[in-house]
């Protein structure tokens, strides 16, 4: 393993946890690469672990990330028991979440970096066969129908039902940072990353036709109940982990953890965010 070179840098980040702004130093002297295992994103670690070093994930203070929006939320996941920084590099074909290639001044890049701090969805399942699990997820938990069936859902908000049955392809809850990804493409709301709020989204909706979702406080405890499971079996999906054959999904925000995103000063996931409001 080589020795990473650079001096310490620090940066001043700004936390927005329930309105209270808060400034903290974080340093960044110890850097660790990861790869989507492309050709290109191979070659490119390789080059900057000659440049810079790899202390590896255990030691490290900043991961750099090559590859695309997958490999992003990959390791954030990984990050979530060991909250660390982690600036992207698109090597992938959307890179939302990343920032732009360049084999040099990534130590100025991460000192002036800005971050921008996500906080990941609970979800506890209970299925057909009462068997408990739970998984975190980043953009969204999602419900599908399992078969040709259309699905039949009950949802319920801080336990009030408002929505007795939703004949559906599914439903999802998205973050601020997942509302552009699968939430947008079912014409779900775009959310500011900063704000409190979480989407309702429906998938394919068919009665009740006209019904587009809603917008909760991040406060909310969605829960869904699968009817009629055994006819309409439904899955659930947190990120890229699925739970099969699903009787009951409760779904709230975790403030106690988070992940941290780092962009190049006006390239913000905030303002990327903003801009994709204004696309048509």
């Amino acid at each position: 393993m080589m020795n990473p070179v650079g001096e310490a840098g620090s940066m001043q980040r700004a936390s927005r946890d329930r309105g209270e702004s808060q400034v903290q130093p974080v340093v960044i002297d110890r850097i660790t690469f990861v790869s989507s295992g492309t050709p290109e994103a191979d070659a490119a670690a390789e080059t900057l672990r000659n440049r810079y070093g790899d202390v590896g994930l255990e030691a490290a203070t900043a991961i750099v990330a090559l590859g695309g929006d997958g490999l992003m939320l990959q390791t954030l996941h990984r990050t979530m028991e060991r909250p660390i920084p982690v600036f992207g590099m698109n090597f992938g074909s959307v890179g939302f979440m990343m920032n732009s290639y360049a084999s040099h001044g990534l130590t100025a890049r991460l000192e002036a970096a800005k971050p921008t701090h996500i906080y990941p969805l609970q979800m506890d399942v209970i299925d057909a066969g009462d068997k408990r699990h739970e998984a975190l997820a980043l953009n969204e938990v999602s419900l599908y129908r399992a078969t040709y069936q259309a699905a039949k859902i009950e949802i319920a908000v801080d336990e009030q039902v408002r929505l007795a049955e939703l004949i559906c392809d599914g439903v999802l809850v998205a973050t601020p940072a997942g509302s552009t990804a699968y939430n947008l493409s079912a014409h779900g709301p775009i959310l500011p990353i900063d704000s409190p709020l979480l989407a309702l989204t429906p998938i394919s909706p068919f009665r009740p036709r006209r019904w587009r979702g809603a917008i909760l406080h991040n406060d909310a405890r969605v829960r869904f109940r699968t009817l009629e499971g055994e006819k309409r079996p439904v899955n659930a999906v947190a990120d890229n982990v699925e739970i099969r054959d699903v009787r009951e999904v409760t779904i709230r925000e975790r403030r106690d953890c988070r992940v941290t995103l780092l962009f190049d000063p006006g390239t913000s996931l905030e303002e990327r965010v903003l801009s994709e409001q204004f696309r048509y």
